[in-house]
């Protein structure tokens, strides 16, 4: 991209009130970038419904906000991340049940893993799997955010490895609520359908102070990988 551009987030997308959500953010500025795998770094809160600026950088990127004062901003990278094998539909429907009916504290009405209706969320309820150093959801995404295709939009796919790293690390680290991502790499391998079972997952892999980072995959049913990512997620400062 070489030309300036502009992006306005509806406000279904959000994560926190009146903040873009992380995922999808992170899926378009992806998605423009070009690249298989791409690093996306948050430098500031992205709001919904107010245009934003979106441009093209010299090193291949893209940039979202001003010059003086990005957003956020997305650049080709590299992902050597081994992912674990994904549990079965079972085991990540049990534990998105789990989540469901003792909703943990901390959660907001995310479009990601807010307890939304189905065509307001991704619905993505990632709990701890017995035995397993892993959270996870069984997941079948909305006919409601299909492209023409039946294909779920990039973004959105994104949006489907952001929050189970939020949860694995509350459930498996010391990460604390309120925490927002600070950076997340992706690479998506292969399309995701709407309407058809997934498994998304993720596990802890360090933590340091208020940094965390963590590991995460959307498979198919049985197990085969569609994406991966890595994130990290900063903590809230303490209150002084």
């Amino acid at each position: 991209m070489t030309t300036g551009d502009a992006i306005v987030v509806p406000e279904l997308y959000s994560g926190y009130p009146g903040v873009a959500f992380g995922g999808y953010v992170a899926g378009v500025l992806a998605q423009r970038s070009g690249a298989r795998t791409v690093r996306v770094d948050f430098r500031g809160p992205v709001p919904v419904e107010r245009p934003v600026r979106l441009a093209g950088t010299a090193d291949g990127g893209v940039e979202l906000g001003e010059p003086e004062r990005p957003l956020a901003a997305a650049r080709p990278a590299e992902l050597p991340l081994d992912a674990p094998a994904a549990p079965s539909w079972d085991q990540a429907a049990a534990a998105a049940e789990r989540f469901r009916a003792a909703p943990p504290s901390g959660v907001v009405d995310c479009f990601g893993c807010g307890l939304r209706a189905a065509d307001r969320g991704l619905r993505v309820y990632c709990a701890p799997v017995p035995g397993l150093d892993l959270v996870a959801s069984a997941w079948t995404p909305s006919p409601a955010f299909a492209d023409p295709d039946g294909l779920l939009p990039t973004a959105l796919v994104w949006g489907a490895l952001d929050c189970p790293g939020n949860w694995a690390g509350r459930f498996l680290g010391t990460q604390r609520p309120g925490a927002v991502t600070a950076a997340l790499t992706g690479t998506v391998l292969r399309p995701v359908s709407t309407g058809e079972p997934y498994i998304s997952y993720a596990w802890l892999l360090s933590e340091s102070g208020r940094k965390h980072t963590m590991g995460a995959a959307l498979a198919t049913a049985d197990g085969e990988l569609c994406a991966v990512s890595e994130a990290l997620w900063i903590d809230p400062r303490p209150a002084s």
